[in-house]
C-alpha cells in the first residue's frame, strides 16, 4: 500500500478543519425523507430545512441536486381565496362590476359582435346641479311673481309668467333626458362616449392606443364619489380626451386598467361569476 498523496498530518495546521470539511463526502438522501424536512440521520446539517428541493451550495460549499418531488402542487383552498380577496383591514376590496349583463338597446347598436361588453355608466348626479338649482329657483320666484300679478289685475303678465315657468322646466327636462343618455362604455377593446338626444355624438378611442389615464376629484367629487378622467393618446388632442362628473372614479379606474394590462384576469373572473350564477339558478 502507497502513502496517501498530500502533505503529511500536522495538528497545528490552521487550514486541517477547512481541507476536512470540504473533502467529507456528500450525504445521502434518506428515502423517508426524499424532501429533506426531517432531522433523521441522513440530513445535512448544512442545508438549513430544505433538504433536495431546492439547487444551490450550502455553508459548506457543495450542491444539491434539484428534486422534482419535493414540493407538490397544493391545492388553494376556499378560505385563502376569501382571504386574497379581502385587503389587509379585513373588508373585501371594491369593485366595479357591469351595471347589466348584456348591453342596454342604446348602447348595443354602437358594438360589434366580436367585441365583449364590459359596462356602461351613467354621469353622476351632480352633471344636473345645474338644471336643478335653476329649476327651483324659476320654480320659487316665478310662483311668487304670478301670486303678486293677480293681485293687480294684470292677467297678460301672469300668463307671460307662467309661460316663462313652463319654458324654464322645458329646458330643465331636456337637460334631464340628455344626461340619461350620456353614457360612458367599456368594452374589452375601447372606451365610448354616447350623448345627445337628436344630434347623437359617438366617440371612442381603443384600449391599444391610450397611452396615460388618470383621474381627478376635487374635494366635493371625493365627498361625493365622482371625478373627471384624462385620457392622453400617442400626445395627440383626441375627441375622447376629458370626461367629467364619472361616479366611482376609483373603481371605474382600476376596471379600465385591469382590461387594458390583465385581460385574461377579467374573462377568468367573470366566467367564474357566469357558472356560480348558472348553478345558483339550477338549484
Amino acid at each position: 500500500m502507497g502513502s496517501p498523496s498530500g502533505p503529511p498530518f500536522d495538528p497545528d495546521d490552521p487550514d486541517r478543519a477547512r481541507r476536512e470539511r470540504d473533502t467529507e463526502p456528500i450525504p445521502r438522501i434518506d428515502p423517508d425523507d426524499p424532501a429533506g424536512y426531517g432531522p433523521g440521520p441522513y440530513a445535512d446539517p448544512d442545508d438549513a430545512g430544505y433538504g433536495s428541493a431546492y439547487t444551490g451550495e450550502g455553508r459548506s460549499g457543495r450542491a444539491w441536486a434539484r428534486d422534482p418531488d419535493g414540493f407538490p402542487d397544493q391545492p388553494i383552498s376556499e378560505e385563502e381565496l376569501a382571504g386574497l380577496r379581502s385587503d389587509a383591514t379585513g373588508m373585501a376590496p371594491r369593485r366595479v362590476l357591469p351595471l347589466e349583463d348584456e348591453p342596454s338597446s342604446l348602447v348595443a347598436r354602437y358594438l360589434f359582435p366580436t367585441e365583449r361588453y364590459r359596462g356602461e355608466w351613467k354621469r353622476h348626479w351632480i352633471h344636473l346641479t345645474t338644471p336643478i338649482i335653476v329649476g327651483v329657483a324659476a320654480t320659487f320666484v316665478l310662483g311668487y311673481l304670478s301670486g303678486f300679478l293677480a293681485g293687480r289685475d294684470v292677467g297678460a303678465l301672469t300668463t307671460v309668467a307662467v309661460l316663462l315657468w313652463f319654458a324654464v322646466m322645458g329646458w330643465v327636462a331636456w337637460k334631464v333626458a340628455d344626461w340619461w343618455y350620456d353614457r360612458f362604455i367599456l368594452t374589452n377593446k375601447r372606451v365610448m362616449v354616447v350623448n345627445g338626444i337628436i344630434t347623437r355624438q359617438v366617440a371612442m378611442m381603443p384600449l391599444t392606443r391610450v397611452t396615460d389615464m388618470k383621474y381627478e376629484q376635487s374635494p366635493t367629487g371625493r365627498a361625493l364619489n365622482y371625478g373627471t378622467f384624462v385620457l392622453e393618446s400617442a400626445g395627440q388632442e383626441q375627441a375622447l380626451r376629458v370626461i367629467k362628473n364619472l361616479p366611482n372614479p376609483n373603481e371605474l379606474y382600476l376596471r379600465v386598467v385591469e382590461e387594458m394590462y390583465e385581460p385574461q384576469a377579467v374573462e377568468a373572473r367573470l366566467g367564474k361569476e357566469a357558472d356560480e350564477a348558472k348553478a345558483d339558478d339550477g338549484a
